[in-house]
């Protein structure tokens, strides 16, 4: 390994290789004096860093339950377990996207399995993480995307009014966040929300997100909602529904960004997902 930039004194890092930089962060491979590897995550002065900071309370309250385990924080750096560079993607290739789907929906319920801690009072309400789309849905004018928006909206409202268990959330779980690491098939960089648990599934439907025609497959959708409903012991028309308020809620956060590719690629996905729901 490389010559390591200065982290903390206590972290016993002697090398450090620069593996991933993304528009929020910096991913270090770093080794420790007793020769084991971490992951440095080192946060980057961005709009959402609060997103990123949730994250940490949540994997500390996980305590390596279907997470990589947190090790240390020191500001916005985070000293992380090294879960392995094999990714869920690699299992939808090999073995099929129902292999991959049953393997998510096992990070999943371990996940969510109740804890002896509470939940960390940081973690983000899902109901304020529905912002984008209730701002867009308010701002419709009765043409394009807005019948989406609106139905969207409505239909997240009437969820998170009917929440009856808020757990705490990866909030980001998709095909590049799962790992396959020595202690199995972990999660990694959740974002940290406080809400309904099939909130933590809806963001598979919309990945990987380079398979837009097996996203958009009814039969696909069918098949993702069972496997993930029976293993998580979830309401399948409740799941739609809120894969369904994702996606817009996805497409909303697109446009706001001004990225009108992405933003129409999520709506034709979630409204594929709805008409699979209206069927069910």
């Amino acid at each position: 390994m490389k010559e390591p930039r200065a982290f903390p004194r206590r972290w016993n890092i002697c090398g450090a290789e620069l593996i991933a930089e993304t528009f929020s962060s910096r991913i270090w491979k770093v080794l420790r004096e007793d020769d084991s590897v971490a992951v440095v995550k080192a946060l980057k002065p961005f709009d959402d860093v609060e997103d990123e900071l949730r994250g940490a309370h949540f994997l500390r309250w996980r305590s390596g339950d279907g997470a990589v385990r947190l090790l240390d924080v020191e500001g916005s750096d985070m000293l992380l377990e090294y879960g392995g560079e094999r990714l869920l993607m690699s299992v939808l290739d090999a073995d099929g996207d129902d292999a991959a789907t049953e393997i998510a929906a096992d990070v999943l319920a371990r996940l969510h399995r109740p804890s002896q801690h509470p939940a960390p009072p940081q973690l983000q309400p899902l109901r304020e993480r529905f912002d984008a789309l209730f701002a867009r849905a308010g701002k419709a004018s009765g043409s394009g995307n807005d019948d989406s928006y609106r139905q969207a909206a409505s239909t997240a409202d009437l969820l998170l009014e009917s929440t009856r268990s808020a757990l705490p959330l990866h909030g980001d779980l998709h095909h590049d966040n799962i790992v396959f690491s020595p202690r199995g098939w972990l999660s990694i960089d959740p974002k940290g929300v406080l809400g309904d648990p099939c909130f933590d599934a809806a963001n598979l439907f919309y990945n990987p997100l380079d398979r837009d025609a097996l996203c958009a497959d009814p039969q696909r959708i069918t098949r993702m909602a069972k496997i993930l409903s029976q293993a998580l012991k979830l309401d399948p028309c409740r799941l739609l529904d809120f894969a369904f308020a994702y996606g817009c809620l996805s497409a909303a956060w697109h446009g706001e960004d001004g990225n009108e590719k992405d933003e129409s690629r999520e709506l034709a996905i979630a409204s594929a997902v709805r008409s699979v729901r209206a069927d069910s």
